[in-house]
Parts: structure tokens; C-alpha cells; sequence
């Protein structure tokens, strides 16, 4: 707090995330805008990592590829980590060949600060089912981003180490505010889709359809084992397939074997997610 380069604010209150962001937001003044979360510890070379991403006038944000910080501390954390492996690698990796990354993630996202003067209003005056918006600060600033026509870009070599939930209930929790935020903003950003590449429409609709269709598929096992006393064994074996597959080609493509324990995963999204 002694350095002069930095100006600390401290509101009266703990009004939230997104109040608070928008605090900072307009007491500042440098062209671009470092979002952190405070259980994050970047690397000493992230925001030279960042800033020539924002180069280009047309990019309005930039995330960092997440780790998480303590992940030796349990078999939750270890998994949590290639979760958040996968997530930066293959779904932000990807939708960021088509500049639009649909989340930059709280704890390492840097924005071009008039692009988010231009976007403040909205950002703070979100309404949900009449309510003000509580959760899902990060989705809903990238979806305002892309709406308003600017690129969204994922750079892999800016590491934040991130703190994860190292118990299960923590970690549902955790997973349930982030799926209202994906399904409340897919919502709201569904007359974005026809804007985007095609594989951007297909990725949206997967991430939402994914899950319900494999609720539906899990209940409709256990109904038939419960019915006909029979087990669905080609839907369990299709399954057990599908994500021996997707880990062994992870483990190839990031030369760790330990991405073949992440089917373990599998049990959680199935049975709890």
C-alpha cells in the first residue's frame, strides 16, 4: 500500500465481486485492466505474456491458461487441475481460433479498458428472473465483449496458479453456480450465435445439451435396471469408450499419462454433476 504506483480502495462494505470491479474499473486510468482473483498467484512474466495479445485494437480481452495452486493437496485437486487443463487447452484453445473465447476466467483476464468504459452500465444493471445478478461476473463481461463486437483471446503461456475447492461438497458448489452462469448467459447471448463461426454455435450447443442428454441417459439406465432387471451395458460401455478415448488422446497431445486418471472424473460428472 506504500508503493505509489498502486492506489488502494476500500469500500465500506462488501458489495460483491462485480461492484467492486467496476470501483477499480473507473478509478483507473491505464489502457488496459488486470482482473485477479484474490486466491490467484500469477507468474512473474504474465502481463508481458498478455499485452501483445491486446495489440490488435479489434481484441477486447485476454485470458491466461489456470493451474491449480494446490494441486497435490488431494485426489479432487489432481483432477481439478487436468479439468482446468482441459478446459484452457481444448475448449478456450479452440474457441479462441475463432477469436472468441465464450469465458476469459476471473483469475487471469486482462481487458482494453475502453471497451470496458463503453460496457460498465450494462455490466452492473444485469437482471436475472428480476433480480440483480450475483454470480457469473466473468461469462456475462465476455458475452457483453462479443456482443459488442470485439475479439476474446486465450494466451497458454500466461500461467495463474489458482486455489481449488479440495473437498467434494466445496467443489459441487462451486460447479453448480458455474453451470446457472452457462445456462443463464447462453440465454442471453443466443442472438450471438448466428454472428459466430459455426463450430462456435456447435461448441455453445454441446456444452448445454451435453449434460441434460447425459442426465437423461443415466436415468434412463437406471429406469430399465430397475423395470426389466436388466443393465443398459451398451450405453455404459459407449460411455466408458468415450472418455477412455478423449483421456488417452489428452495424455498424447500433453505428454502426462496422469491426464488417464482423469476418467475418474467420469464418476462425478455422471453420478453427482
Amino acid at each position: 500500500a506504500r508503493d505509489p504506483r498502486f492506489n488502494i480502495l476500500l469500500l465500506p462494505q462488501n458489495v460483491g465481486k462485480r461492484k467492486a470491479q467496476i470501483a477499480a474499473i473507473r478509478r483507473s486510468a491505464g489502457d488496459m485492466v488486470l482482473n485477479v482473483d484474490s486466491d490467484t498467484i500469477l507468474a512473474s512474466d504474465v502481463i508481458r505474456k498478455l499485452v501483445p495479445k491486446m495489440q490488435d485494437p479489434a481484441v477486447g480481452a485476454a485470458m491466461g491458461q489456470l493451474t491449480a495452486r494446490n494441486r497435490n493437496d488431494s485426489w479432487l485437486t489432481r483432477l481439478i487441475d487436468m479439468e482446468y487443463w482441459l478446459a484452457c487447452n481444448e475448449e478456450r484453445a479452440a474457441q479462441a481460433r475463432f477469436g472468441a473465447v465464450m469465458c476469459c476466467c476471473g483469475p487471469c483476464a486482462i481487458y482494453r479498458r475502453s471497451a470496458l468504459a463503453s460496457l460498465l452500465d450494462q455490466y452492473e444493471s444485469q437482471y436475472f428472473r428480476g433480480k440483480p445478478s450475483d454470480f457469473g461476473e466473468d461469462r456475462h463481461l465476455t458475452i457483453l465483449m462479443l456482443k459488442a463486437g470485439f475479439r476474446t483471446e486465450y494466451v497458454p503461456s500466461a500461467i495463474a496458479a489458482t486455489v481449488v475447492p479440495n473437498k467434494l461438497g466445496p467443489y459441487l458448489r462451486q460447479q453448480l453456480r458455474w453451470a446457472r452462469s452457462t445456462y443463464r448467459d447462453t440465454l442471453l447471448g443466443l442472438r450471438l450465435l448466428p454472428n459466430l463461426h459455426r463450430f462456435l454455435t456447435l461448441d455453445v450447443v454441446g456444452q448445454n445439451l451435453g449434460p441434460l442428454l447425459l442426465a437423461l441417459s443415466v436415468l434412463t439406465g437406471l429406469a430399465q435396471l430397475a423395470l426389466t432387471g436388466t443393465v443398459p451395458w451398451l450405453a455404459s460401455l459407449m460411455i466408458v469408450a468415450m472418455t477412455m478415448i478423449h483421456c488417452s488422446v489428452v495424455a498424447l497431445r500433453a505428454r502426462q499419462r496422469r491426464f488417464l486418471g482423469f476418467s475418474l472424473h467420469a464418476f462425478i460428472n455422471i453420478f453427482l454433476l
